[in-house]
């Protein structure tokens, strides 16, 4: 069985990642990171970002600002529950999987690939969300729970180069590296973003794939019945 647990980066889930992961107790948990980002999460420069975000475009540190700011709204840190993921893993033995590409990289080629017009919308974008505060980030991530296929739908219209080097393009690496697990473990837990969960899940055809999304993870009711089945899950734990 693999699970796909879809997340938010800024909102305060790490308690509820960690619980499912606890209830599930898989063999290897897989995270959205590379070592990379990894790192910078887990051993922050004294004197500044790393050098990858210093090169980004403006609109990413920018970008990356709002993300903290709505973290700190949501009395978070941004990517807390990736860690969170990593730590329980490794508290209940299960080998660490950082399955995601050169972060920094694929930004990057993003930029050089977008079109201005889509620069443009993109960058308009940043600046919106930003004034639509917290309440903006929880409406949005409650909109995707209930049609998630429609809003990637209006992303790929509006935002087509970002869709596919940011979201299409890392999950088909993504999802390569999940096989390559799943051909050494049965229990296989993976932590992403909630976007990448349908198109993930979509590429590993022919195994056993369970989907959590983060409107689970976010109403109570729904994660006791998902602790529920994982508990129960082929047998008793």
């Amino acid at each position: 069985m693999i699970t796909i647990i879809g997340t938010g980066h800024v909102f305060d889930i790490s308690v509820a990642v960690m619980n499912l992961i606890k209830h599930i107790w898989p063999d290897a948990v897989l995270v959205e990171l590379d070592m990379a980002r990894y790192r910078a999460l887990t051993e922050p420069p004294k004197d500044g970002p790393p050098e990858g975000p210093k090169r980004m475009p403006w609109v990413y540190r920018r970008a990356a600002k709002y993300q903290n700011r709505m973290a700190e709204d949501h009395r978070t840190d941004v990517g807390k529950e990736l860690l969170t993921a990593v730590n329980t893993g490794r508290l209940v033995g299960a080998e660490i999987g950082f399955i995601d590409t050169d972060a920094y990289r694929a930004m990057g080629e993003m930029w050089e690939e977008m079109p201005f017009r889509e620069k443009m919308r993109y960058a308009l974008s940043t600046y919106t969300d930003g004034v639509r505060g917290k309440e903006g980030a929880d409406r949005v991530a409650e909109e995707f729970g209930k049609d998630g296929e429609r809003m990637m739908a209006d992303m790929r219209r509006k935002y087509p180069t970002m869709v596919r080097k940011l979201i299409d393009e890392r999950n088909v690496h993504m999802a390569e590296q999940v096989r390559g697990y799943a051909e050494r473990f049965n229990n296989i837990v993976v932590v992403c973003g909630d976007a990448h969960v349908d198109g993930m899940a979509s590429l590993l055809e022919g195994l056993e794939v369970r989907k959590v999304r983060l409107a689970d993870l976010m109403d109570g009711e729904r994660l006791r019945d998902i602790h529920s089945f994982a508990w129960n899950h082929e047998g008793e734990r």
